[in-house]
């Protein structure tokens, strides 16, 4: 029995410049480019083995056996890599997150960048980062921004051949920190891909979608020019027109929580006092305060000291995905 196994690790990432919204929902492609930093200190690590044997995909999430939604998105990625190579081997695959799924962490990012750099191996393919990052961007969108290194930027592009992430920056360019305050970890009531599906409903998306090159431009400049500052503004503005999209659109969805809301406001107060700490939000409660590594550990004992805040998650530029 020829049994073919491939390992590999991945990283979630945090959008400066929010990705919402597709052209087409079958290929992901976005209505707008993103910026992201991938986080080094938080892990999916997936382990894809072809088996001959095996009439169907199996697949284990944190030694937990998956059906439905979730084994169904898994085998549907791993078709489109099994059709490259004109195969249809049945594979079981394991993988494991250090953080919590589904609740605003980019969990599908990496999941997805794993399971793209780890499938791609195991069926015996070699594939540049770029055609690496197409392929992940149709599993979970912001999975293609998760392929390459550092800060990265998402390029929207109009078709699947040009809609692909690049590292603008490697990670050791600007010694931020992502300090995760974890408000509630449980599973979200409404899923990333259905607000997508909901944002063109929304009154404010139009605008949004208008407004990105003007904020994506100024993001890479900030991010370039190590200004803090400017990095804040445009970040802080583009997490809440994203959210003001999901809260308008219809049915509208509500992913802030009372602390959620309680936090946005102290770090605004931080930075007013000199603290270099801004803050964004991704489809769930939690809130990732993004801050010079310099002031992480005084940062987290201040979000820490907020009630509500279950912990903190401290995380620093990271790597790309990679075979293990």
């Amino acid at each position: 029995m020829n049994i073919q196994s491939a390992t590999a690790i991945a990283h979630p990432n945090i959008a400066f410049i929010k990705y919402w919204g597709n052209t087409s929902d079958a290929l992901r492609l976005p209505r707008n480019g993103s910026i992201s930093m991938n986080l080094q200190e938080l892990t999916t690590q997936t382990t894809v083995t072809l088996d001959p044997s095996l009439p169907k995909d199996i697949f284990d999430l944190n030694g937990v056996r998956q059906t439905g939604d979730a084994l169904r998105r898994v085998t549907d990625h791993l078709n489109l890599i099994r059709g490259i190579r004109g195969i249809s081997t049945r594979a079981h695959i394991h993988s494991q997150n250090d953080f919590p799924a589904n609740s605003g962490i980019a969990s599908s990012a990496a999941a997805f960048g794993a399971l793209t750099v780890a499938g791609v191996r195991a069926v015996g393919i070699e594939m540049s980062e770029k055609d690496l990052s197409r392929l992940a961007r149709r599993g979970s969108g912001s999975a293609c921004r998760s392929i390459p290194q550092g800060y990265v930027e998402w390029l929207r592009g109009s078709t699947d051949k040009d809609s692909y992430a690049i590292s603008i920056a490697a990670p050791d360019h600007w010694p931020l920190a992502d300090c995760i305050a974890l408000v509630d970890t449980t599973n979200k009531k409404v899923t990333s891909t259905e607000g997508h599906r909901a944002s063109s409903s929304s009154p404010v998306q139009e605008g949004r979608v208008l407004d990105a090159p003007r904020r994506l431009e100024r993001c890479r400049d900030a991010i370039m020019a190590r200004d803090f500052n400017a990095l804040a503004e445009v970040m802080e503005q583009d997490s809440n027109l994203l959210h003001a999209v999901t809260m308008t659109s219809n049915p509208a969805v509500y992913y802030w929580q009372t602390v959620t809301f309680d936090i946005m406001q102290a770090v605004i107060a931080w930075r007013q006092t000199g603290v270099p700490a801004a803050f964004t939000i991704d489809a769930g409660p939690n809130v990732h305060v993004i801050c010079e590594s310099s002031v992480s550990s005084l940062v987290r004992e201040k979000l820490l000291a907020i009630p509500g805040v279950q912990d903190v998650m401290i995380a620093h530029p990271g790597e790309k995905a990679k075979l293990a």
